[in-house]
């Protein structure tokens, strides 16, 4: 038997949301007339977009130092549409997700910056329906999954006990960060899989 689930916690990227990091880059670079392989030299082969993630650098100078980086200020009107370029939401899953939150409490955490968290309403209105503002980021807690300290920082904020917690994701190695940290998890693969093990765990 599994103990009572009170949260379950969501991954965005890959599970909420199909994330098409192309889409996103593609946008960028139209935006400062650079290559693609510029823009993730600029953004992800820097580093800046880790350090963003782990909330070591804030908004203004997350977006200033990209668009130092590329040669071409980056708004946050820029950044906003590159990002909601790259979701599209999993009808699926976030049907599951509404079924969920008919009788347990949600919530995202994902490996992201504050501007996911303080904009997902325009990111992807579809979420934003489901969890609100239950939406937490690595950034708030400092350290990016699968650190375990990860885990243990977003269930400090939203006040939930990690063995009452399931998380859902679809990357091994944050499943099995999660499962260090105390939480029970299921690794991601598809809505049909997703209902059953939560069925399994008690919670549909």
């Amino acid at each position: 038997m599994y103990p009572t689930i009170s949260l379950v916690l969501f991954d965005l990227d890959g599970v909420l949301c199909r994330y098409d990091r192309t889409a996103r880059i593609e946008h960028i670079a139209a935006v400062v007339g650079q290559s693609a392989e510029a823009v993730i030299r600029a953004v992800w082969d820097s580093g800046l977009e880790g350090r963003a993630d782990a909330g070591e650098v804030n908004d203004a100078e997350y977006l200033g130092e990209m668009g130092k980086r590329l040669g071409c200020p980056i708004t946050l009107a820029d950044w906003l549409a590159a990002r909601r370029a790259s979701m599209t939401p999993d009808t699926d899953v976030l049907r599951v997700a509404r079924d969920v939150a008919a009788r347990k409490h949600v919530a995202v955490f994902t490996n992201n910056c504050h501007l996911i968290a303080e904009h997902i309403a325009y990111l992807c209105p579809e979420v934003a329906e489901v969890f609100g503002n239950t939406v937490h980021t690595t950034a708030e807690v400092g350290v990016t999954k699968p650190s375990p300290q990860a885990f243990r920082g977003c269930l400090a904020q939203i006040g939930a006990a990690a063995a009452e917690t399931l998380f859902i994701d679809d990357g091994e190695a944050n499943v099995a960060g999660a499962i260090q940290a105390g939480l029970h998890a299921h690794r991601f693969v598809g809505a049909n899989d997703l209902r059953f093990a939560l069925a399994s765990h008690g919670v549909l």
